[in-house]
């Protein structure tokens, strides 16, 4: 399956696409010594935030999708080094409005779950003709 949004995303501070179903994605995001909070390593919850937002974008995968609302929990700590693998699941999808769950794991430990609001326009967001 082929991506459809979000195409210009940085893969090193937001993840990086390794799956791609119909309401499905998979995405690594390899945490960098760019994305420390402080001199003990810890990544900053909004790189984590970043790439589960990423896995939802790509899971609904439509051109013009976009985020209208997020409940998310910060399960456990990640450090630089290592590596946070996101799923991302359609759990509701009402015409224009989806629901989408992300569970993110670092191994087999969960540190990050949400369920992420989007809606997707007719056009680009920015597009104001």
């Amino acid at each position: 399956m082929e991506l459809k949004t979000h195409k210009k995303i940085d893969s090193r501070f937001s993840g990086e696409v390794l799956e791609l179903k119909e309401g499905y994605s998979k995405i690594l995001l390899r945490t960098i010594s760019e994305m420390a909070a402080d001199e003990e390593g810890l990544v900053h919850g909004g790189f984590t935030f970043s790439a589960a937002d990423f896995a939802a974008m790509c899971a609904v995968n439509e051109p013009y999708v976009v985020l209208t609302g997020a409940d998310v929990k910060f399960l456990a700590p990640v450090k630089i080094g290592q590596e946070v693998l996101f799923e991302a699941n359609v759990i509701e999808n009402d015409g224009k409005k989806s629901k989408v769950e992300v569970v993110g794991r670092v191994g087999e430990k969960e540190v990050f779950k949400g369920i992420f609001k989007t809606y997707t326009l007719d056009k680009h967001v920015l597009d104001n003709r």
